[in-house]
């Protein structure tokens, strides 16, 4: 985040590890008083509004306290706003209200990833409410007041002014010239007459005199349409798949993106924590691989073996720049004994890194990125669990664990290596720098020094075209994967599958297999929930209950025009999407419940159609928790979407092809807010994929490749749109745009 005037930038302060209350002030407290016109002082505020803030805490995987932050009471029947990053992240929660009492939250109401907003429900009646402004109405200068306990201090009262509303990290925030202390994070603020407009979320790390709240108007849609989640679904979100692994030792596991993710001390000496999987491990001899990343060197992740499921067990794993094998006989580093360390060309510091054991009935063999670095015949491993493991207070990514008699590592074969050393040829060779070439060079002087800097200019140019063969390699890759996909009848094709495709266009580490097995475990869960002898009535009804009630799947409001709403993936991992995205998830689930259904691409607004076997067909909109719609209601929402009537035409099923192009449009669409041309081209290629006959689609890929410097491929769409003379191209702007790529190639 920049400085909004000249200067250094602004940090991020995400304020979540203090007990906070800013205390605000609601109408109620003025009613009373004889002289309403007198002004109130800020100890009366703080002491009329001081029942409606809560402190919230959250706890770790261990049940110890890991974090306080504040909210605010914004429902008398128990519902409390705060910042989502003072909740934590699928962890317990307990709110204490100001008269002392302590609840445990029920249900995670609401949550807005991109305004860092959350609803939390208490089981509590009666409780005062404060009253919301219209954060749109704020002006500049406009007086407000904060009261706190900063740094778990005694109350504090800060006034202050509002400076501005300004655009930060891409959301509308209020900008305050208070001091907002660590310990104000998800609290209210309040105008003098005891309206909330914002909750304190950040403050700069240059000037203490400067924060920033997120409008309340963010908070709203929330309160009005909330996507409520049980606790215990809450506590489950990302969580590790239980059939598949058994966290260790506390830490934060987490699984997303076929990835397993992990941060926050464990509980064992140093930070240890463990991640072992639920596989049963073969008789040795056996193997056992993943792909590991340290978001530090310093620390330490990787490996386990022969593990007793508590403190006996093996491990292979970075640490501190080396690779080491340690014996772990106990719980403290006493009984460690560190067998071998050695440090590894062949290991990439802040990147993944291939790492493999063997484990024989008379050595153990460890391998990095498929080079053998350790043997050791010290150790003598048990039977035992496999999986992995992390120490002290290290951020690791995991990917691609496996477990088996005998895991072969990918190699490349000479051809491929030939192939890549001919796009190589002109980097100068590996090795230390030539002290005699020093020598001969410096006599030159300043034109040495230019021509090494040109030749290393053009080697970091030679580097980015790398980058973009191996994104354009990825991206053939997965087209080829959809096209092979689409080759099948319209019946045959699996939606799923290739939605999952079009998300990996842009995320090249998303795992289709991992998330096609998280989607079948849902639908097996969804089928076991199903009534015996139950009616389609009964599982239409069990879906609803299972995919907006159970899970809290709901359509994003605030974060509409963000295009991970788009990305199948991250819609199964965050539970919040658009109505496309929402509806394909709806529409594969039901199938799988025998159910006749079907997407409906209304204009602006995509549905479900589900015909039952006795009755009418009725629409339904996953976007709104499942909504049943009239044809009356669907009309209106065309009306006003395109001042057009329904048409017919536009209750027709969708296509899955159809389907993926309109997925498809949206990205196309945001790309074009964002000006993002790679993107533009990547969306482009895909739609192509499908609709190879598309000949606009052709035409704006044929200007955007020669936009972007691709001259030879813009000729390629010129050349087939003149070919084929498509209805409704003007061959006179192809005939010249192919006129100025060939000059711009001499």
């Amino acid at each position: 985040m920049r400085s909004l005037s000249s200067g250094p930038p602004l940090g991020l302060c995400w304020i979540a590890a203090a007990l906070a209350t800013v205390a605000t002030f609601g109408p109620r407290g003025l009613a009373d008083d004889a002289d309403n016109s007198l002004p109130v002082s800020v100890e009366k505020l703080f002491e009329t509004v001081r029942p409606s803030v809560v402190v919230i805490k959250f706890a770790g995987r261990d049940g110890t306290r890991d974090g306080l932050g504040t909210g605010f009471i914004v429902g008398r029947d128990g519902l409390i706003a705060t910042n989502l990053h003072v909740i934590g992240e699928a962890r317990p929660i307990s709110v204490e209200t100001a008269d002392g009492q302590r609840h445990e939250v029920t249900a995670i109401e609401a949550s807005d990833r991109a305004a860092d907003l959350a609803l939390v429900r208490i089981d509590a009646r009666d409780l005062p409410a404060l009253e919301l402004g219209d954060s749109d109405t704020l002006k500049q200068g406009q007086p407000v007041v904060a009261v706190g306990n900063p740094h778990g201090l005694n109350h504090s009262v800060v006034t202050g002014v509002v400076s501005g509303q300004r655009e930060i990290d891409g959301r509308q925030m209020i900008q305050l010239a208070i001091p907002i202390e660590p310990g104000n994070s998800g609290g209210p603020l309040i105008d003098l007459e005891g309206r909330v407009y914002g909750l304190l979320t950040m403050k700069s790390q240059v000037t203490a005199n400067l924060g920033f709240a997120v409008p309340v108007n963010r908070l709203k849609p929330l309160i009005e349409k909330p996507n409520p989640v049980p606790m215990d679904r809450w506590l489950a979100i990302r969580a590790p798949d239980p059939k598949q692994w058994a966290p260790l030792f506390g830490g934060h596991w987490r699984q997303k993106a076929g990835k397993l993710l992990v941060d926050g001390a464990g509980q064992g000496f140093g930070g240890r924590t463990l991640c072992l999987a639920q596989q049963a491990v073969p008789e040795s001899p056996y193997e056992l691989a993943v792909w590991v990343r340290l978001d530090d060197e310093a620390g330490a992740a990787g490996l386990v073996f022969a593990s007793d499921g508590g403190h006996r067990h093996f491990g292979f794993y970075p640490s501190a720049g080396k690779l080491r094998l340690t014996q772990f006989d106990g719980p403290d580093v006493t009984t460690w004994h560190v067998l071998d360390e050695r440090a590894s060309p062949d290991y990439l510091p802040g990147d993944w890194n291939r790492l493999k054991v063997r484990v024989d009935r008379e050595k153990v063999l460890c391998y990095v990125n498929g080079r053998l670095l350790i043997e050791s015949t010290q150790a003598q491993p048990n039977p035992g669990r496999a999986g992995l493991a992390k120490f002290r207070d290290t951020r690791a990514e995991f990917k691609g664990f496996e477990l088996a008699k005998e895991i072969v590592s990918p190699q490349i074969d000479a051809a491929l290596a030939a192939k890549v050393e001919s796009l190589l040829g002109s980097l100068p060779a590996k090795g230390e720098i030539d002290a005699d070439a020093i020598e001969r060079l410096a006599p030159e002087g300043e034109l040495a020094v230019v021509a090494l800097r040109e030749r290393a200019k053009l080697l970091d140019q030679q580097a980015a075209r790398l980058r973009q063969l191996a994104a354009a390699v990825a991206e053939q890759r997965v087209l080829a994967e959809l096209r092979k996909e689409l080759d099948q009848d319209e019946g045959q094709v699996d939606l799923l599958h290739a939605a999952l495709l079009i998300a990996k266009l842009d995320n090249d580490d998303v795992d289709v297999a991992a998330y096609r097995q998280q989607f079948e475990r849902l639908a097996d869960e969804l089928k076991s929930r199903l009534p015996a002898d139950s009616d389609d009535d009964a599982r239409l009804k069990t879906l609803d209950e299972f995919l907006f009630t159970h899970h809290g799947f709901h359509g994003s409001r605030g974060d509409y025009y963000n295009r991970r709403n788009s990305y199948i993936h991250e819609v199964l991992d965050d539970r919040e999407g658009l109505p496309i995205t929402l509806s394909l998830l709806y529409t594969e689930l039901a199938r799988r419940l025998g159910l006749d259904v079907a997407g409906v691409g209304l204009p602006g607004h995509f549905v479900v159609a589900w015909q039952p076997a006795e009755g009418e067909r009725q629409l339904i909109d996953v976007f709104d928790r499942g909504q049943r719609l009239t044809r009356e209601q669907a009309q209106s929402r065309v009306l006003a979407t395109t001042g057009q009537p329904l048409d017919d035409e536009q209750l027709k099923p969708v296509e899955k092809r159809a389907w993926l192009v309109r997925i498809l449009r949206n990205l196309q669409s945001l790309a074009g807010r964002g000006r993002d041309l790679p993107a533009l081209l990547r969306y482009l290629d895909a739609i192509l994929t499908i609709l190879p006959d598309s000949a606009d689609d052709r035409m704006y890929r044929a200007f955007y490749r020669y936009q972007n410097g691709q001259g030879r491929l813009a000729l390629d769409d010129v050349d087939w749109l003149l070919s084929h003379e498509p209805p409704g191209i003007e061959l006179e702007r192809v005939a010249e745009l192919r006129d100025a790529i060939l000059r711009r190639a001499e």
